[in-house]
């Protein structure tokens, strides 16, 4: 007898351990910097019947599904690797049937847990291809945890053939979800000089999204220790197994800031950037009215552009080329003379500056990337903001 209430003692002993983790378990503070309060308490007992009948795990929230396909890697951006948390599953506990004192007290089945595997998608960064003379604009997505609970469990209690054993509970827990929103920040693109002169230097900022945690959530084990009636008649203890769902952390991400440096207006301009090189001429340099047969005037000029891009472009990079106009007519006539244009540029760089044609791509951008007005501040022609607007783009990264 001393033997077995050395043993009763020792089991409930064990609730009370277990429940002080949880407490802890519930105080840990998530990515969202708000504190973790526990939930509000369930009634304080469950009959015997109710216990019985509830033999299927409660529902658990499911992880949600990515929109579109998942990436393997990203041509504009850094790959954001998914993240995976397994699937937790506790086992159903079957309490026996059991006859004291000839009494029968019937069998119960005490429910399993299955919680679902979490698995965040992989994303990507995204820098946006942007023009010579300016600095793509660059975003982040968003990204979410799921919530998650575990349900609560009772072990019911006996009264029958003279023994009396109270129910023994462990509450639900659970962790709310955790999510950060996307995060961007626009192209910035350099200004020329209404009059000439400085063309001054434009930051992209970096941004970052910040890591997001869910803690972890255990709910504690529960023991309902053995008893016997003056017969020496005995039911065994019953014991739940704790269940614990690990933490799940989305480490942070972040895009560098970038920087276009200053330069003069001359004859091209040249924009430097802490990997990337661009080389803008006018297009009255080039061309001339409405036309896009580059004049032989330009050549000397052009060889110039061509031995510092072959210098500066790594193998295999792409050199764009890039047309643009002013505003005068209309965008139906614009667009395709700016792209005339830098093919005509793309075609001569292969052909007489020796650059690999393969790598040359040409765009036309219209009236679309102006860098001057084309208009005064009153409404009336601009004819030096078009003449700046009218001009070729040479770019490539180092």
């Amino acid at each position: 007898m001393t033997d077995r209430l050395i043993r009763t003692s020792s089991r409930l002993l064990l609730p009370v351990v277990a429940l002080a983790l949880a407490s802890c378990s519930l105080s840990h503070t998530g990515g969202s910097g708000e504190e973790r309060q526990p939930p509000a308490s369930a009634p304080a007992s469950v009959s015997q019947s109710t216990a019985s009948a509830a033999t299927t795990p409660a529902a658990t929230p499911a992880t949600p599904s990515p929109t579109g396909p998942e990436p393997t890697s990203c041509p504009n951006g850094e790959l954001i690797p998914a993240v995976d948390v397994p699937a937790v599953h506790a086992d159903p506990v079957v309490v026996p049937e059991a006859k004291v004192g000839g009494e029968v007290v019937p069998a119960v089945t005490i429910p399993g847990v299955d919680i679902p595997a979490v698995h965040i998608p992989a994303q990507c960064t995204e820098v946006a291809p942007a023009p010579g003379g300016c600095l793509g604009a660059a975003s982040i997505p968003p990204v979410s945890i799921p919530a998650v609970r575990i349900p609560p469990v009772e072990i019911p209690g006996v009264d029958a053939g003279g023994i009396k054993l109270d129910p023994v509970r462990a509450e639900g827990v659970s962790a709310p979800a955790e999510s950060a929103e996307s995060v961007s920040t626009p192209e910035a693109c350099q200004a020329v000089p209404k009059d000439g002169g400085v063309v001054p230097f434009v930051i992209r900022p970096f941004i970052i999204r910040p890591f997001i945690i869910r803690p972890f959530v255990i709910r504690p084990s529960i023991i309902r220790p053995e008893g016997c009636n003056a017969q020496r008649e005995c039911i065994p203890a019953v014991e739940v197994p704790a269940v614990e769902v690990p933490g799940v952390e989305v480490p942070g991400v972040e895009i560098p800031g970038a920087e276009l440096k200053g330069y003069e207006v001359g004859k091209s301009q040249v924009f430097e950037g802490k990997d990337s090189i661009a080389f803008a001429l006018k297009a009255d340099v080039l061309f001339d009215f409405d036309s896009a047969d580059i004049k032989p005037s330009a050549a000397a000029e052009l060889r110039k552009i061509a031995r510092r891009v072959a210098e500066e472009a790594g193998d295999g990079v792409t050199i764009h080329v890039d047309g643009h106009t002013d505003a005068k007519g209309d965008a139906a006539h614009n667009q395709p003379l700016s792209q005339r244009r830098a093919r005509a540029v793309a075609d001569w760089l292969a052909s007489e500056g020796g650059l690999p044609q393969a790598r040359l791509v040409a765009r036309g951008f219209g009236e679309s990337k102006p860098v001057a007005p084309n208009t005064t501040a009153g409404g009336s022609d601009n004819p030096a903001g078009r003449a700046k607007n009218r001009r070729v783009v040479i770019s490539v990264r180092r």
